[in-house]
């Protein structure tokens, strides 16, 4: 015989929207936020330390040690005792296949516009994948947009456009001699070869943030037909990347001595090894401290701190890389955290919106004779 009682949580749910409780971040979430945030402006650091070299052209060579480094750490945090994710499994591996295949897309791409584009440019417009993430929940998992979110996405487009403005600008003029009589040729070609860098680095964030939203789309769907926890996504994500990364190293990249010595030159070889291999471990830091500050706080509370995170991750550049903090930059920069903010509040209020949808419908109405 079924039961009849609903559970207690649901009881406890409909008595917090009742009363308007609302739980409070203890101080033991400030632990998560912050190594959080600190995991991620080091990869962003490091990556763009690695690739702004001048002569640096091995992208496929570095994601794959990368990768190497990821799969080796979460193998010995498992052996510890600390984490655990399942073990491989061919038929596990061949599903997921394809979206490691898009990892690598995703990964190689946003190298390249990391290599063209400054940290702050670079930053902003990683905001508009969230757009395409948003309409391609609305095609294809029936999701909706609110009209706080649409005024979300209305500053993150208006935020990439001053960005994008000052960039190409900013770059105009520094590459412009100083006095108008020395204007010659070379000078015009200077102009020119800037513009190209700069169209190069647009280009490839355009199919960075489309590669990005078909991966998350695409996880999404593969997760709910493979039950893959985060860890189990990780793993298998940076293991079936290694193969892929290593081929096109081998096809797509020059291996030999000269280009090597240019790409790992003698004096700074150590040091570039050494930031590669971090920034492999920081990608498993990141995974652990975003599962951390959800399960610690919330997805909203998350949410918000990604939007902050922003803001110290463009200054980071304009600390350590030079990048110029004129008055469009910062002024992007500005427009793009109110977007982020706009979009935190927006998605806590469509949540707070299902909640209580979905608590109305589990709470009976009370029995008449």
């Amino acid at each position: 015989m079924a039961s009849t009682s609903k559970p207690t949580d649901e009881a406890e749910l409909k008595k917090a929207l009742a009363t308007g409780a609302v739980k409070q971040a203890p101080m033991s979430a400030v632990p998560p936020i912050a190594c959080y945030c600190i995991a991620s402006i080091l990869m962003t650091l490091i990556n763009k330390f690695v690739v702004s070299g001048a002569n640096f052209s091995m992208n496929f060579l570095l994601l794959c040690i990368q990768s190497m480094v990821c799969v080796s750490c979460v193998l010995i945090v498992k052996k510890a005792g600390i984490i655990s994710f399942r073990a491989y499994d061919t038929a596990d591996a061949k599903a997921w296949f394809p979206i490691s295949f898009m990892l690598v897309l995703v990964i190689y791409t946003g190298s390249k516009s990391l290599q063209f584009l400054s940290i702050p440019v670079y930053t902003i417009f990683k905001n508009l994948t969230i757009i395409l993430i948003a309409y391609g929940e609305v095609i294809w998992f029936g999701g909706r947009v609110t009209g706080l979110t649409f005024v979300s996405f209305v500053f993150m487009v208006i935020s990439s456009v001053i960005a994008a403005w000052t960039d190409v600008a900013g770059a105009l003029v520094d590459s412009m001699p100083t006095g108008s009589a020395s204007i010659s040729t070379t000078s015009l070609q200077a102009v020119k070869g800037v513009v190209s860098n700069l169209n190069i680095g647009y280009f490839w964030m355009l199919i960075n943030c489309l590669a990005s939203a078909g991966y998350v789309l695409s996880m999404r769907k593969r997760i709910k037909v493979t039950g893959f926890s985060d860890w189990d996504s990780m793993f298998y994500n940076n293991m079936l990347s290694i193969p892929i990364l290593a081929v096109f190293s081998i096809i797509f990249e020059d291996w030999g001595s000269e280009n090597l010595a240019r790409n790992f030159p003698e004096q700074t070889r150590h040091m570039l090894l050494f930031a590669i291999a971090f920034s492999g471990a920081a990608a498993v830091g990141i995974s652990y401290t975003t599962a951390w500050c959800i399960r610690t706080t919330s997805s909203t509370t998350y949410s918000m701190v990604g939007a902050l995170n922003k803001l110290p991750v463009a200054a980071s550049g304009m600390l350590f890389f030079g990048d110029a903090a004129t008055f469009g930059s910062v002024s992007a920069v500005g427009v793009g955290f109110v977007a982020g903010i706009l979009y935190a509040v927006a998605k806590n209020n469509q949540k707070l919106a299902d909640a209580r949808a979905q608590a109305d419908g589990i709470i009976p109405l009370v029995n008449r004779s």
